[in-house]
């Protein structure tokens, strides 16, 4: 094969459209671009998400950013956070009664940030599998 014996796929390619060159071409008189209005001129041209003077749709609603319904009932602690308590016996009901977290929070899970050299029970929250080595490292446990 060489290159100028290339060529490309039967029906990759497929000629230009002519508009405005009779009706027989099916695309004779307006050239598809319908009767009178703004894109039937020449130079017609609006804006995206113009509405012909209408208040666009992205101004009539109101703005409204994203935040996760579940970030404000689950809880990232750290290991730090944890070090700084005063109770041993760590579970959700300790937290919330030691105010590490928010009264409506639902699930916490214990991440590897900070250290800690004290020993803890964690009864029922979750914990990444760092955190669980340095908290097994400073001769705490974790009870499922």
């Amino acid at each position: 094969m060489k290159l100028n014996e290339m060529s490309p796929a039967e029906g990759a390619k497929t000629a230009r459209t002519r508009v405005g060159r009779g009706i027989g071409s099916g695309l004779g008189k307006t050239a598809g671009r319908g009767h009178k209005g703004q894109h039937a001129r020449k130079g017609g041209y609006h804006k995206v998400g113009f509405e012909g003077g209408q208040m666009p749709i992205q101004r009539r609603l109101p703005k409204r950013g994203f935040t996760s319904q579940q970030s404000l009932t689950r809880v990232e602690l750290t290991l730090s956070k944890l070090e700084k308590m005063k109770a041993t016996e760590i579970d959700l009901a300790t937290l919330i009664a030691e105010g590490v977290v928010r009264r409506d929070t639902l699930t916490v899970k214990v991440i590897k940030s900070g250290s800690i050299s004290r020993a803890v029970t964690i009864r029922g929250i979750g914990i990444t599998a760092g955190a669980r080595e340095a908290v097994t490292a400073a001769g705490g446990s974790i009870a499922e």
